[in-house]
């Protein structure tokens, strides 16, 4: 889909206008982002219990351990098979602790003073296995504040492990993979897949070796992606799966709940991480008001530009901040297909032009349906745009199917040839059988194309859609169905 020697001479162009971390700081962090906001979106059981408050899809929280007190009195069995463990206030990935699984004690363990088997353990990412021992240590370097933004004492705490979508398991290694989107002034800005590999240690973090891969806004699609800091991948390791056009699920949901999150935290920058958890879909995993600038490396394209383009814009809705986006952003992808292909991309359903007698037209949507052979329009249609006495004089003159199927293509032209403007006759399925219909010849417009062919008039009033553009019409064009 992409070549990757022009994403290398991308990514080096890039890497020269990358909007740097000093700058970001002080044109978009500093104003923009209040301290008061900053807090929130630094503690992360604040940030989550405030966006569940709003509606806004979070993990379960299991528990929390505030004090070494609290620590040495905490229940062990109360912990579910599989978790994930987090310092409050962490930053970057560190200090994050999943765990996929509980081991099963000896059968003649002896339980011990602090309840439970002396071989109660769970099995982390890497099929290691960490026991209550070793998570009371971890949660001592917590509580001393080792993975905080500052230094400063903090909170440990559980909450439920996500589960893999299916999507998404070949491409990840153990881990879940989460979606980071940043946001300014409502708009989504940039966004980047996050996958997990076995250098990350099943963490979604490109600064421990994750892959980061870009999403074309408008289609929610994925394009180039990047390794770590800086090492340009098309293929997921030890794989041929490409990361490029992986279609991510539940996109115009995700681009909502990320504008909304904006909107509560009152953070005028932000990045918004969100996961898809196999049965609840999208949750929001965690909020940043000082998002990393890989996202760039992963789009090959500098945040600078874009913020610049929105900074001054007065933007009132959520859906005209997320259209805007869409619009500023994104369709490089269907862009570069079409350069690529020579075609023109379309969705499953499409407004038409039909013209027809005296320049005669109408609009309407038309499905796009590539089981079917010939286009076809309904008979109300053709009688708009001038054939109604083609449907008029065809009425009169139709015979039974069974009665016109036994004979040659010739013999049925001799029916109905004086028919004006018909072109042709073909059998037509339909829920009550087959039927010989007309042909008629239009001129089609259909996404800024136009062709001359021939439809078959059908009565489709029944139908959702009035017309259908079948697959002799569609050589041009390709296909997303995901449109």
């Amino acid at each position: 889909m992409f070549d990757f020697f022009k994403k290398i001479n991308a990514y080096r162009k890039i890497s020269r206008q990358i909007l740097g971390m000093n700058s970001r700081n002080l044109e978009y962090i500093r104003p923009f982002n209040l301290s008061s906001a900053k807090r929130l979106a630094d503690d992360k059981l604040l940030s989550k219990r405030v966006l569940a408050q709003n509606d806004l899809p979070v993990p379960r929280l299991i528990a929390k351990i505030r004090t070494i007190e609290e620590l040495e009195n905490f229940d062990w069995q109360a912990l579910p098979e599989s978790f994930a463990l987090k310092p409050n206030r962490g930053f970057g990935g560190e200090g994050i602790v999943v765990v996929y699984g509980k081991k099963k004690p000896a059968r003649n363990a002896t339980p011990s003073v602090a309840g439970g088997n002396r071989t109660d353990a769970w099995i982390k990412a890497d099929r290691s296995l960490i026991t209550i021992d070793d998570l009371k240590s971890h949660i001592r370097n917590i509580l001393d504040g080792s993975y905080s933004l500052s230094g400063t004492p903090d909170i440990a705490f559980f909450e439920e492990r996500l589960q893999l979508l299916k999507l998404f398991k070949p491409y990840s290694f153990k881990g879940i993979p989460d979606i980071r989107i940043i946001i300014f002034n409502k708009v989504p800005v940039m966004a980047m897949l996050r996958l997990p590999t076995k250098a990350s240690s099943g963490k979604a973090n490109l600064q421990q070796g994750a892959i980061g891969v870009g999403i074309d806004l408008a289609l929610g699609t994925t394009t180039s992606a990047v390794q770590g800091k800086n090492t340009m991948i098309e293929y997921a390791p030890g794989t041929r799966l490409l990361l490029s056009g992986l279609k991510i699920p539940y996109w115009n949901d995700i681009l909502k709940m990320a504008v909304r999150a904006q909107e509560i935290s009152g953070l005028g920058f932000l990045g918004t991480d969100i996961a898809i958890d196999k049965e609840h879909g999208p949750v929001i995993v965690e909020l940043n008001a000082r998002p990393g600038l890989s996202i760039q490396i992963a789009n090959l394209a500098g945040l600078k530009k874009r913020l610049q383009k929105i900074s001054d814009l007065k933007i009132r809705t959520l859906e005209r901040g997320i259209r805007l986006g869409k619009d500023l952003f994104g369709g490089e992808i269907e862009e570069e297909l079409e350069e690529i292909s020579g075609k023109k991309i379309i969705g499953t359903v499409e407004k038409v032009k039909l013209i027809g007698k005296d320049e005669k037209f109408v609009e309407v949507e038309a499905k796009i349906d590539t089981g079917a052979d010939w286009s076809s329009i309904d008979d109300a249609l053709a009688v708009q745009l001038g054939f109604e006495k083609t449907v008029a004089e065809f009425e009169k003159l139709k015979r039974p199917y069974d009665e016109l199927k036994n004979l040659t293509k010739e013999q049925r032209w001799d029916i109905f040839k004086d028919v004006p403007d018909i072109a042709s006759t073909i059998p037509v399925r339909s829920s009550h059988g087959f039927t010989y219909r007309p042909m008629i010849n239009l001129t089609v417009q259909l996404n800024n194309t136009l062709f001359n062919t021939r439809v078959t008039l059908v009565d489709r009033s029944h139908l959702t859609y009035p017309a259908i553009i079948g697959r002799y019409n569609l050589k041009k064009f390709l296909i997303d169905v995901n449109k």
